[in-house]
């Protein structure tokens, strides 16, 4: 550390740069004991004297503190001050870690005021749904509010039977179907045909996997499906889907001999 006379301009004492950075005497005091920052001079009598460019440097160490860096970790991060390309690669390099961590705040701004509005809407507490919606907002599962509409038995038996990836897999493969009904329909693809039975038989295999064979979650499923929802996307192409596979189940379950919803039902 070198040692200078009087107390030039561009030289600031500790409590003067702990001032001008909003920070307290005794933190850069730590920073000095645990060299993360050192001051670059000190005066004949001892005073430890901060430059411009260490109060650069110290903005660079706020910053990645502020994004959750260790002391030990900002240590390997900081890179020297001494030119103008090296100054703002420190700059840019903050800027991405800001961006990014805005990013992620949006994020979860955005899931606390979904979250909100289905806590609102499902005027209820229940904090496992509560947790079940939060997933699937991490997840950025975009049909998250549906969990509200299924009662405690559906949500137990979806919480035993699926996991985050096979539980939006097998939602990515629903919305593909329904999609699907929705191009039979506008071809005018009679549910009665080839097209229409595949489609069928598919669609009754995701209800078997969706219930496990408990087939008394079948009349819940149907309710579901007929269920009025806010989103206008969704109810939509429900109702397309409905509208189209209401006919052709029907076709399947006769050529097949079968009767699920019948009296021998469980």
């Amino acid at each position: 550390m070198e040692t200078i006379k009087g107390m030039p301009q561009d030289y600031m004492t500790v409590g003067e740069a702990a001032k001008r950075m909003g920070v307290t005497v005794r933190t850069l005091q730590y920073y000095d004991q645990v060299g993360l920052l050192s001051p670059t001079a000190q005066s004949e009598g001892g005073r430890r004297l901060y430059t411009y460019q260490d109060l650069v440097c110290l903005h660079q160490i706020l910053s990645l503190k502020q994004l959750g860096f260790s002391l030990d970790d900002i240590k390997n991060r900081l890179i020297p001050l001494d030119t103008p390309d090296e100054v703002a690669k420190v700059l840019e390099g903050q800027a991405a870690s800001v961006e990014r961590k805005i990013q992620e705040l949006s994020e979860s701004l955005a899931q606390l005021q979904a979250l909100r509005e289905e806590v609102l809407q499902m005027q209820t507490v229940d904090f496992k749904k509560y947790a079940d919606i939060i997933v699937n907002l991490q997840m950025n599962n975009e049909y998250y509010w549906l969990i509200k509409h299924f009662d405690e038995e559906t949500m137990d038996h979806i919480r035993t039977h699926f996991d985050q990836e096979t539980g939006l897999a097998f939602m990515e493969r629903f919305v593909h179907m329904q999609d699907q009904a929705a191009a039979l329909q506008q071809q005018q693809v009679p549910p009665g045909s080839a097209q229409g039975q595949a489609l069928a038989k598919e669609f009754w295999a995701m209800i078997q996997e969706f219930t496990g064979g408990d087939l008394s979650l079948l009349a819940k499923l149907e309710q579901l499906g007929q269920l009025q929802v806010g989103d206008t996307k969704w109810q939509q192409r429900q109702t397309i889907l409905n509208q189209y596979m209401a006919p052709a189940l029907e076709a399947y379950f006769t050529a097949q001999g079968m009767n699920p919803f019948g009296e021998g039902a469980q």
